[in-house]
């Protein structure tokens, strides 16, 4: 079997969790160099997982190791669009952790190189790759659920890291482009891509200083149909919280746990599957899953789905939703 040849971007606490052990298990990949800016953890992690080259220096990688086809940026938002312009014009394909960029115009400069060059990038959006979510997109598919008219989402959770994403100039904002921006994706998604007419929002920093720890949304869409976002770091929960209602005019859909409600001939019935596998094992897989599209990808076999392109439309309604924020008023989106 002929593998992916793989470079590695950021050895931080994504890489280590999820994408190195992935990957390492893959037939089709091999990993053949990595990068981040702490020698002894690159040199340790190339060790761990048998891969040829380690580097302190991107750059070098990306024009050294001639034999890389895919580069993985794991790195802080700050750095995405260098490296993926980097990763682009070296003549690589590219996977980067969301989101894209700190905001619509820099990623308006990463599309630009991109489509330029005519490379494929694809920016992590790993919610779209659980096996539920993709149980429920085939249940709105197949027209179970009728027309979508409002879709309500939510994520608590505490940051992953409490450094880097705290600070507005390497993460770009807060808890809506960590948490929220994965919403907004998912519902997007599910909903067949909408298109938005305007965004309501309030931001909250109650534990933070530069970028918000909450964020309540409401968009509105051109066909009438409806979202809210409710996304915090700072809830008190015992355990995260993920949640997502899809309410169409013949049933409703519900993630975590996975439920479709119809009702028929008077009684309302469950026709999700009665057993799905636990948050922890959805969690895992929809990395898999992502991952393995990915390299699918990068190998011709089939479309890149979660591209650069839709996340600068991701990014254009993130702005706006900050807009609203700062400006205390409901935004139209032009």
């Amino acid at each position: 079997m002929e593998k992916v040849k793989l470079g590695i971007i950021g050895l931080g606490g994504i890489a280590q969790g999820v994408h190195l052990p992935i990957l390492s298990k893959l037939e089709n990949v091999q990993i053949l160099a990595v990068c981040d800016t702490d020698k002894t953890k690159a040199k340790m992690l190339a060790e761990k997982y048998n891969v040829p080259y380690f580097y302190t220096d991107y750059e070098k990688m990306l024009y050294e190791v001639d034999e890389i086809e895919a580069v993985e940026v794991l790195t802080p938002t700050n750095l995405h669009a260098e490296m993926v312009i980097a990763g682009v014009s070296s003549g690589k394909d590219v996977f980067v952790e969301r989101p894209l960029a700190r905001s619509y115009k820099e990623a308006e400069s990463v599309v630009k190189v991109i489509e330029e060059k005519q490379r494929k990038v694809m920016v992590g959006m790993n919610l779209r790759f659980r096996p539920d979510c993709m149980l429920m997109k085939g249940f709105i598919e197949q027209g179970e659920l009728g027309s979508v008219f409002y879709v309500k989402a939510g994520w608590f959770k505490r940051p992953n890291d409490k450094k880097w994403v705290l600070m507005k100039d390497k993460a770009g904002g807060g808890v809506m482009l960590d948490l929220g921006i994965s919403i907004l994706d998912l519902a997007l998604w599910m909903a067949g891509y909408p298109e938005v007419r305007s965004v309501n929002a309030i931001c909250y920093k109650h534990q933070t200083k530069q970028v918000e720890d909450s964020a309540i949304v409401f968009v509105k869409f051109k066909n009438d149909s409806t979202l809210f976002i409710d996304v915090s770091w700072s809830y008190e929960f015992e355990n995260p919280i993920f949640y997502l209602h899809i309410f169409g005019t013949e049933g409703t859909g519900e993630l975590n746990p996975f439920r479709i409600y119809k009702d028929i001939q008077g009684k309302l019935i469950n026709l999700a599957p009665e057993k799905m596998d636990k948050p922890e094992v959805l969690y895992w897989k929809s990395y898999e899953n992502e991952l393995k599209h990915f390299i699918g990808a990068v190998k011709g076999l089939h479309p890149l789905i979660s591209s650069a392109k839709d996340a600068l439309y991701r990014n254009k309604i993130v702005d706006a939703i900050y807009k609203s924020a700062e400006k205390r008023k409901e935004i139209v989106l032009k």
